[in-house]
This record gives structure tokens, sequence and C-alpha cells, in this order.
């Protein structure tokens, strides 16, 4: 092939080949195929990712320590965190799952936002992208499917669903943490255009 393919991308969805257009801030390039978005940069959009995985991490803090939930059955109660869960699996055979819980739900999303924030407060600023910024950001690309803490959330509504026929549930602020830190997930996530952050950390890294 005489053509270079770095300048080509893959859509996600249908693995369409699509050279890489000059999209302005503000505007989209889809797939011709599928129609999928390929590209959005957005103003102010590493700035806004560098907040909110700020805010994220002390969002998590909260959910990790803060009350998770109390539950009151017969004049008897008691109250839970996220750590308590974790810790309740430390025991045994079960222990095992009591890292994978701890990993998935709080150790992976944490190291994630740790390396977004460090990828992109420097160029956010306008600095050139700090020592091994790309290798740091292919990580935080590498573990994303992994960081299942919304995948926790939605496990433990669905168990509230059942619990709430035996017992009085009362939901403590851990959870509206959680609640939080699953919106600001998603939102962190609709802000990063990965082809853009790949474009700049390549024309800002020193060759």
């Amino acid at each position: 092939m005489t053509d270079s393919l770095s300048d080509m991308i893959a859509c996600p969805k249908c693995d369409g080949l699509h050279r890489v257009p000059q999209v302005d801030i503000g505007a989209q390039a889809r797939c011709v195929r599928c129609g999928t978005v390929l590209m959005a940069p957005r103003e102010g959009a590493m700035t806004r990712i560098v907040m909110l995985s700020m805010t994220a991490l002390i969002l998590m803090i909260a959910a990790v320590f803060f009350p998770f939930l109390e539950l009151s059955t017969h004049g008897l109660g008691r109250k839970s965190s996220v750590f308590d869960a974790i810790l309740a699996f430390s025991d045994g055979l079960m222990l095992p799952l009591s890292f994978a819980v701890a990993a998935l739900i709080v150790v992976l999303p944490i190291t994630r936002f740790v390396a977004l924030i460090y990828v992109f407060a420097p160029m956010a600023l306008g600095w050139a992208p700090a020592k091994h910024a790309r290798s740091v950001f292919k990580f935080a690309e590498h573990i994303r499917p992994w960081a299942m803490a919304e995948v926790f959330i939605i496990g433990v509504a669905v168990a509230l669903v059942k619990v709430a026929g035996l017992a009085q549930v009362t939901l403590g602020p851990a959870f509206w943490a959680f609640v939080g830190l699953v919106i600001i997930t998603v939102l962190k996530d609709n802000f990063m255009c990965r082809v853009t952050v790949w474009q700049t950390l390549n024309a800002r890294s020193p060759s």
C-alpha cells in the first residue's frame, strides 16, 4: 500500500475507514455508512473534563465512606457503606471477590479520573502535554470498560426493588453520591472527542 494509514479513522460501529477530516469546533463528522459520530470537538472540552473528573473524585470518596443505605425491620436497623460491602467478602474463599469489587467499583474508576486529570490539565492551561501523556491516556481508555461504578449502582437499584418488600430501606448520602458520579461520568465521556484528543496530543507533544 502506498498510502499511509496514519490519517485514517475507523468507525467504532461498522469499521468503515475514513480519512480524518478537518472539523470545526461545535461541528460533527459522521460515518458515511452508519451515521455514527466520529468527531465532535467542543469549545473548552478539556477544561470541562478536568473539572468533571475532579468532581467525580470527590464524589467517589463520599460514596465509599459515607453511609450507603440503612435497612430497618422489626425495630432493628443497620447502616452500611460501600467500604463495609467490600469488607463483607474479605474472609476465606470470598477474599478474591472482595478484591474484585474494590478494583471494579473504586480503584479503577479513581485511577481513570486521576489519569484524565493528568492528561488534560496541562493542555487545558495551554501547556505542552505532561510526560508520557499519550501512554497514560491510552491506559485510561484501556481500563474504561472495567471501571464499573455505573454497573454497581444499577445492580444496587435492582436489589433494592426486591429488598424493599422485606424491610424499610433508607438511602444514605453515599447512594446519591454514586448517582451523581454516574451522571458526571456520562457527561465527561460526552464531552470527550477521542480523535481530537489524539490529534492534540500528537501536535503538542515534543517530537
